[in-house]
């Protein structure tokens, strides 16, 4: 269940939904006026959404390459990264 605070109780107890935020790793919906203004979260928790965004961006790219025909066998790509690796590319 999401945990919704006015934004007054942002300014009042800002401790607590830090601490919150933190330890939950879960976000806090701001209302305003009594609606929906913001959502507050860590920056671990906010870290961890952006990395979850770029890898389904990453998958999303690979399964559109795969139906445009843009494929290798993974033996060729396995012998292109250890050889990247052997000439100290990555």
């Amino acid at each position: 269940m999401p945990n919704i605070v006015s934004s007054t109780d942002l300014r009042n107890k800002y401790n607590e939904i830090s601490a919150f935020c933190n330890e939950n790793r879960e976000p806090v919906f701001i209302t305003k006026n009594g609606q929906g203004d913001l959502a507050v979260m860590s920056i671990d928790a906010y870290e961890a959404l952006c990395g979850k965004l770029e890898l389904y961006r990453m998958l999303d790219e690979g399964r559109t390459a795969v139906k445009a025909g843009r494929k290798r066998p993974l033996s060729e790509v396995m012998t292109d990264i250890k050889c990247s690796i052997a000439d100290g590319e990555l």
